[in-house]
């Protein structure tokens, strides 16, 4: 039997944490033996992991996201110290780089300069492979012993700052590299022309009929109460989601003559800055906050129209997920949607700004021939591609 290791953060409500359910769903456990170790054993997703996979104890890694005055409070010194050096460091990379705010480098840094203080994982042992799941890249490839190593990338990297020289040493470590677009691979091939040939394409797995029996395991009508048109988002409540700015597109919706409630599911830093939108905006009464939740997958049911408004994405798990439940899907046309729907066939794709996606939602929901057509083909398109595992599979013969 193979010896398959995954390491990744945690099971918090996201994206990359539903690809690894969708992953760990689609593996032979006749075939292959899987350890799963995360960083933190906790998140709202934690429950759905499934009964083969053997869970490891986590170890310092668990301190890599608590505040620092915790790690004083319990005298976690080398941690401490490792992740004051990492933020002095990144702040200042990050100038002499003159990158922007919103970049990547202090998380970097913080898995860079304490993964010496964490514990090897499963020392005894070797692994036919490691797979590190998302990025910072460092304890799998520093703390693992295995034949093989495997890292993903989950996101756009022509649209996020970082420190290229550091990160290529973290990437350039891996025998393989896994990408979940031909998007992806371009824009992080830009950044790291070299690494090209180590590249291989794994779409995020959805496992179908897990996300159909989920999606009757309750109702929610009690939460989605309106005669009208109901759009959903779902994602962390950051930059790259634009969702501070669904309250503007809703405005110009309705200033249009089309009635609609547009429900967030979710969490994080902005969410702040979008009630405060939706208050500004006096969209109090359409657009409501549903916060996180542990299965969307009634709500996405529930739902007339699945937006993804996105500035920039990897690939939105949650799309697959709405086309799966045959719901409408309209994407904005970042950087990497063409590789997450065909236009017109089994999507939409409206333009960026919010006048033009408040007039592309708009014209979709006036053009009944094209909601049938779309309609159709979901119905009789199987989404899921539990297959995909079987590259990882070929990987370990070669």
């Amino acid at each position: 039997m193979k010896e398959i290791l995954i390491v990744s953060h945690a099971m918090e409500i996201g994206g990359a944490e539903r690809a690894l359910l969708g992953l760990l769903n689609s593996i032979d456990y006749t075939q292959y033996h899987v350890d799963l170790f995360l960083c933190r054993n906790e998140g709202e997703l934690f429950n759905q992991i499934p009964k083969d996979v053997h869970l490891l104890p986590t170890n310092q890694a668990q301190y890599l996201a608590v505040p620092m005055i915790t790690l004083l409070k319990q005298f976690k010194i080398k941690m401490l110290y490792g992740r004051l050096k990492a933020k002095i460091l990144a702040k200042k990379r990050v100038k002499q780089l003159k990158l922007k705010a919103e970049n990547q480098v202090e998380l970097t840094y913080s898995h860079l300069y304490t993964y010496a203080y964490i514990d090897n994982i499963q020392s005894h042992k070797e692994y036919d492979l490691a797979i590190s799941f998302l990025t910072p890249h460092y304890i799998c490839r520093n703390k693992v012993k295995a034949k093989k190593y495997m890292a993903w990338i989950h996101t756009d990297y022509s649209m996020i700052d970082i420190d290229i020289q550091e990160e290529f040493k973290m990437w350039s470590c891996y025998d393989y590299i896994v990408s979940i677009s031909d998007n992806c691979t371009q824009s992080f091939v830009k950044k790291f022309p070299s690494l090209k040939d180590k590249i291989i394409r794994i779409d995020n797995i959805m496992t179908q009929d897990m996300i159909l029996s989920q999606a009757d395991v309750f109702d929610v009508k009690e939460e989605m109460k309106f005669d009208g048109l109901q759009l959903l988002s779902i994602g962390r409540f950051s930059y790259a989601k634009n969702f501070d700015n669904i309250p503007e597109i809703c405005q110009r919706i309705m200033n249009l003559g089309i009635s609609i409630r547009w429900y967030i599911i979710g969490y994080g830093n902005d969410e702040e800055l979008i009630r405060n939108k939706i208050k500004e905006l006096n969209m109090q009464e359409h657009v409501f906050i549903l916060g996180k939740k542990d299965n969307s997958y009634p709500y996405i049911k529930a739902c007339d129209i699945y937006v993804q408004p996105s500035r920039y994405e990897g690939k939105a798990v949650t799309v697959r997920e709405a086309q799966i439940l045959c719901k409408p899907v309209i994407i904005t046309d970042y950087p990497t949607s063409s590789s997450q729907l065909n236009d017109s066939y089994d999507g939409i794709i409206v333009p960026m700004d919010n006048e033009g996606c408040a007039q592309g939602i708009v014209d979709f929901i006036n053009d009944k021939e094209l909601q049938e057509k779309l309609m159709s083909h979901l119905r009789n398109h199987d989404y899921s591609n539990q297959n995909e595992v079987e590259k990882i599979y070929k990987l370990m013969e070669e």
